[in-house]
């Protein structure tokens, strides 16, 4: 009983870890989610024009893709990180590959959008040249890491495939981290200047790449491992083999 009791702690532990990065990925978004809703009520509801917000009426339609795209890959994104959706368990294979199919074009409206907004709305006064060089290294780089993505599946590499796509997602929802870094900074310091403002939304998507590399590399050695582990066991195929 004692045993039982301790299988099913650990078991449950697992699940709740399991389910710990989605849930983080999706507590990051809500804010980007909860003002973009705001913004597209706003153009799609006729708003009154200021100066704040005149580009995205005088060019709707980008922003309008902008929005939803965002929203869907955020949201449904988050559950690609969870392992046994991931694996397939239990007939899930289907939908990992069905939210796939619907999230790398998502990623690439959000992305492409988000690239031509920056090159031909009118700079805000709040952003400036350095901000706009961010947007698009770090948008070029979304449509590079989906389409790397797209590639590496269609040539049956998944180690590179999910790399790839957890790259561009880390870019995708680094809305979220801004505010989560630009926040503090409000309270403690007060408004940023330009360049501090370029600086803290710049160091989001540092921080959010860099935790997609930790990760990705720890399963690569976590799979390395394994395959070194199957390996030199008695009676794997490589012993077989020899």
């Amino acid at each position: 009983m004692a045993t039982e009791t301790v299988s099913v702690s650990t078991s449950n532990g697992r699940s709740r870890g399991r389910w710990l990065v989605p849930a983080s990925l999706i507590f990051i978004s809500l804010i980007p989610v909860f003002f973009g809703a705001v913004r597209f009520a706003e153009v799609t509801g006729g708003a009154e024009v200021t100066a704040a917000n005149h580009r995205f009426f005088d060019s709707p339609i980008p922003v309008l893709i902008h929005i939803p795209a965002a929203i869907v890959y955020s949201l449904v994104g988050a559950f690609q990180f969870v392992p046994s959706l991931r694996r397939g368990k239990g007939g899930r294979r289907s939908w990992h590959r069905i939210a796939g199919r619907i999230l790398a074009p998502a990623g690439l409206l959000v992305a492409l959008s988000g690239l031509w907004m920056a090159v031909f709305y009118d700079l805000p006064a709040s952003d400036g040249p350095l901000l706009l060089v961010f947007r698009l290294v770090f948008g070029s780089a979304m449509v590079a890491s989906i389409v790397m993505g797209i590639l590496a599946i269609r040539r049956r590499d998944f180690a590179a495939h999910g790399a790839w796509m957890a790259r561009g997602y880390a870019i995708g929802i680094a809305a979220g981290t801004q505010a989560l870094v630009s926040i503090p900074w409000l309270l403690l310091v007060g408004p940023a200047d330009v360049l501090t403002r370029a600086l803290l939304l710049g160091s989001a998507w540092v921080i959010n790449l860099a935790v997609a590399e930790y990760f990705i590399h720890r399963r690569m050695r976590r799979a390395a491992q394994t395959n070194h582990l199957s390996g030199s066991l008695p009676g794997s195929a490589a012993t077989v083999s020899r």
